[in-house]
């Protein structure tokens, strides 16, 4: 079983409705969904594009997955993540929109945001004590021969490589597209998000998101409200 800390947006998000129609699977209760009618994309198709990111859910990633240490509990994780969330403001980015990571899709701020990558930079260095150390077999699945010498010390140091400075806010809505589907993709996908991208994100809470099984999908495990209790705001 492993765990991981996010952003989602919370279950009544019309951004998290829209996204877990789209991805198949609605992250917060597992439920399996119906993917909307696309002009021009069949289901069987949208299924095969969104395979990867229904695994984990619609979130964004602020530290990767990891088995807890042998010395700490899922109790103990729980109640500093409940602490840690008090001390950090919530905020907003002005605009995410739907953009191209190498081969895949995903939800990215317009532009660089400070306040997530500070937030994914506490997240993971605070939280680190409670991040069993990498396998062998979890490094070479890394591909540590083609990182870059920042990415390959952020592997060995944090258990992932693209933290810190190598960190990118995304929040993933396809699995790899070949050349050739990615302009029916890119349009598809704009004509399903835009409408719900108007707006400023809030970035309110942190999600406890844990894997069912050895490989299973994720879910979120629990929802911790940003701020002190008599100025949280939750979305």
């Amino acid at each position: 079983m492993r765990y991981a800390i996010c952003f989602t947006p919370s279950p009544s998000d019309p951004l998290s409705h829209v996204a877990a129609n789209w991805l198949g699977r609605n992250v917060f209760s597992g439920e399996m969904l119906e993917p909307p009618a696309v002009r021009g994309l069949g289901i069987h198709e949208i299924a095969f594009h969104t395979a990867v990111p229904r695994r984990y859910g619609f979130h964004g990633v602020l530290k990767a997955p990891f088995h807890l240490s042998a010395d700490v509990s899922e109790a103990q994780l729980l109640r500093e993540l409940m602490r840690f969330s008090g001390t950090i403001q919530p905020f907003s980015v002005p605009r995410i929109e739907v953009a191209r990571l190498g081969n895949y899709y995903s939800l990215v701020p317009t532009l660089p945001c400070e306040n997530v990558r500070y937030l994914a930079s506490s997240i993971v260095q605070h939280f680190d004590r409670f991040r069993a150390p990498l396998s062998e077999a979890d490094i070479e699945r890394s591909d540590p021969d083609g990182l870059s010498a920042a990415q390959f010390a952020n592997l060995h140091r944090w258990g992932n490589p693209y933290v810190m400075d190598e960190f990118r806010f995304h929040m993933p809505v396809t699995g790899p597209v070949n050349c050739v589907d990615m302009p029916r993709i890119e349009q598809a996908l704009r004509s399903i998000f835009d409408p719900v991208l108007n707006d400023p994100i809030q970035i309110s809470n942190i999600a406890l998101m844990m894997e069912e099984g050895m490989g299973g999908p994720f879910r979120v495990h629990s929802l911790h409200p940003m701020g002190k209790v008599s100025a949280r705001k939750i979305a």
